[in-house]
């Protein structure tokens, strides 16, 4: 019996210094990587305590506290465990650190995901915690430990100050040979020599290296490492915010093109399935918390089924940003408009390309109608348009619309196709984007900028890029000074602080802009 209990000490130290190599692993990881933010994970969170942790997530100071609460925190319950001190307090701690994981990120959400850290119900967090619980409750000093090992030498010590008489047998708790020691200590070296061999080898930084070329989205164990070069602190402030009647919107709002999967890619015709491909259900969702963690909290997006699916999977999860529905009615059919109503949107326009022939084709109504069908139904309503002629034709037939959407940037960029400065959209001119090539969407950006300084509907400039060609430093500084209320940028997730943080500096600086702000 005693040589069971023996071996059961032994196997159940072995787990506990397992235990604390990963966790104190993780925590080094996350210690020397300077990218490495939680971030990500926590708008990743989809279940219970879902606001809170997209709430620690969108506000920096407290994204950076709980950024280094978690890596020391790994640190020290990792080193506790791994050489055995205040292994109880250590133990606890590591439970609840990692139920926080398994709520933020519970299996049976992510069971389809083709990771070996996730199953319906159980995943290694919750493994890992109820083994951790039963180390917790195992008296302190029970398995072998730095801490047993204090532990002996005060027993001896106070056996040596205090003797017992010769007819009692003495008990120790924590045993009376130099063996102990070595059995104290033998565990320690085994993880620890291979720790420090690799770090000779590799040097610090070349375990997050490979985790990041890797490119694994999934959290698994007490692991908060992501792949994803996304770091939340390096935000400068949320992105500031105007209105529209009463309703408050960023002043940088995200377009859906990307998102839906469409690029103006030229000629390269592979690249939509390429986006379509990288943005999944869940991409869109993650890039849409990002936005919200900015301060972005609007986006363009059309009125389609697909879209409509991840908008509610999205606000079934918390989701708070609002949806400027791009619609295409059609002639007198608004069937489009009321969808885009019936599921949530806060304002619908008509899409520029409809706007541009309708107004070409001189069929005004067309373009009438749905406006004041949906300011009808208490929402803003606007229109888009990539020919002047188009807010020009509101104007001239007493349009009543809540903001324009013009497209608008400037033509100094190295692939800008010269054109006649006539507009294109024009009747007389033809089709508009078969007159040049699709990064070049405005052609006459003074002539936006005047009728834009006598006109004081709030106005969101698009296509600022054109189609990224212009770089977003100089495009949504240009399209602020210019006039422009608000700026709408197509972004990839991992664009979106960079873009955050230059239209927030943008915005705090001296723009020098003639027009006021309508908006």
């Amino acid at each position: 019996m005693k040589s069971d209990k023996k071996v059961t000490v032994w196997i159940l130290t072995l787990v506990r210094v397992i235990i604390g190599w990963h966790f104190l692993y993780e925590g080094i990881v996350k210690l020397f990587n300077q990218a490495w933010s939680s971030a990500s994970f926590l708008m990743e969170s989809k279940w219970l305590l879902s606001g809170f942790f997209h709430w620690l997530a969108g506000d920096s100071t407290t994204l950076f506290i709980v950024d280094i609460l978690n890596t020391w925190g790994l640190i020290i319950i990792g080193l506790c465990l791994f050489v055995g001190v205040f292994t109880r307090i250590a133990g606890v701690f590591g439970v609840m650190l990692l139920i926080l994981y398994y709520i933020a990120s519970p299996p049976f959400v992510y069971s389809s995901l083709p990771s070996t850290s996730h199953f319906y119900i159980i995943n290694y967090n919750l493994i890992e915690a109820f083994i951790l619980a039963g180390l917790a409750s195992l008296p302190a000093g029970y398995l072998w430990s730095i801490q047993r090992l204090f532990l002996f030498y005060y027993t001896k010590r106070r056996e040596e100050r205090f003797p017992v008489p010769d007819n009692q047998q003495k008990q120790t708790e924590f045993g009376t040979t130099r063996r102990e020691l070595i059995k104290n200590l033998a565990v320690i070296p085994v993880f620890g020599t291979v720790f420090f061999g690799m770090l000779r080898k590799r040097g610090w930084l070349s375990f997050e290296e490979k985790n990041l070329a890797a490119r694994v989205d999934a959290i698994s164990s007490a692991s908060l490492i992501s792949a994803k070069k996304i770091d939340i602190k390096e935000l400068k402030g949320r992105v500031p915010a105007g209105k529209i009647k009463d309703l408050e919107i960023s002043r940088l709002i995200v377009g859906g093109n990307l998102i839906s999967g469409f690029a103006h890619a030229r000629d390269l015709i592979y690249v939509s399935s390429w986006m379509k491909a990288y943005f999944t259900d869940e991409k869109v969702i993650e890039t849409l918390w990002l936005c919200e963690a900015c301060g972005i909290n609007t986006a363009i997006l059309r009125t389609d089924e697909n879209t409509i699916r991840i908008l509610n999977a999205y606000r079934k999860r918390g989701g708070k940003i609002r949806w400027l529905a791009q619609t295409y009615p059609k002639g007198q059919d608004i069937t489009n408009i009321k969808s885009a109503i019936d599921n949530g949107a806060i304002g619908a326009f008509v899409m520029g390309n409809i706007a541009d022939l309708v107004v070409r084709d001189n069929r005004i109504e067309d373009l009438a109608m749905p406006i004041e069908y949906i300011r009808s139904q208490g929402i803003i309503a606007g229109t888009a348009g990539h020919s002047m002629s188009v807010p020009e034709a509101c104007i001239a037939n007493n349009i009543n619309v809540d903001f324009f959407m013009k497209t608008f940037h400037s033509d100094k960029y190295w692939s800008s196709t010269p054109v006649d400065p006539a507009d294109p959209y024009l009747p007389e001119q033809g089709n508009g984007h078969n007159q040049s090539h699709d990064n070049l969407w405005c052609m006459g950006e003074l002539a936006v900028t005047d009728f834009f300084r006598n006109n004081s509907t709030p106005w969101i400039a698009y296509k600022i890029l054109a189609a990224g060609a212009i770089r977003p430093e100089d495009g949504i500084r240009h399209a602020f000074s210019s006039g422009a209320d608000f700026a709408c940028i197509g972004m990839f997730d991992f664009q979106i602080i960079e873009n955050a943080n230059i239209a927030y500096n943008a915005l705090k600086s001296d723009l020098g802009r003639e027009r006021n702000w309508y908006a």
